[in-house]
């Protein structure tokens, strides 16, 4: 039995929330239907600097697709056919494909991708424009403010 949660609340009750709303409902619709294949790693690299790294064995670059659109990170890898019939003992390395989606905070960008040894890894920065930094305000006293008036 699945629990579901309703954001509508929060809704009615906020503004200007609507898309942490948005990001809570989309985290819980991907974690109710995700499954653990490829496991993943999400690493802070450095001051607003991060890297996801994905365990992505036996696929090409060719059958990796990586797209960042809204806010949302999606990494999906479609496996060719397999060549002729193979005869295992044991197959442990799982060649299907898969579709995983990250949920990206404001200003965060994509910088780039490789892929080495059957590992992805996406390294991601997050720049906040200047007008949206903080910005030290100065007090001038009235006296100040006088004399430049003069």
């Amino acid at each position: 039995m699945r629990n579901a949660f309703d954001f509508s609340p929060l809704y009615r009750t906020t503004v200007g929330f609507d898309r942490i709303a948005q990001i809570l409902d989309a985290a819980h619709q991907t974690q109710s239907s995700n499954t653990n294949y490829p496991p993943y790693d999400i690493e802070v690299t450095g001051e607003n600097q991060y890297s996801i790294t994905i365990a992505v064995a036996g696929f090409l670059e060719s059958e990796i697709d990586i797209q960042s659109e809204n806010g949302v990170l999606q990494v999906r890898g479609k496996k060719d056919k397999q060549p002729e019939k193979q005869n295992f003992l044991y197959q442990g390395i799982a060649y299907r494909s898969f579709e995983r989606k990250f949920q990206l905070a404001d200003y965060v960008e994509v910088l780039g991708a490789r892929l080495e040894h059957g590992i992805l890894q996406i390294d991601l920065v997050k720049e906040v424009p200047e007008a949206m930094k903080p910005k030290k305000i100065a007090i001038n006293s009235t006296k100040a403010i006088e004399q430049s008036a003069e």
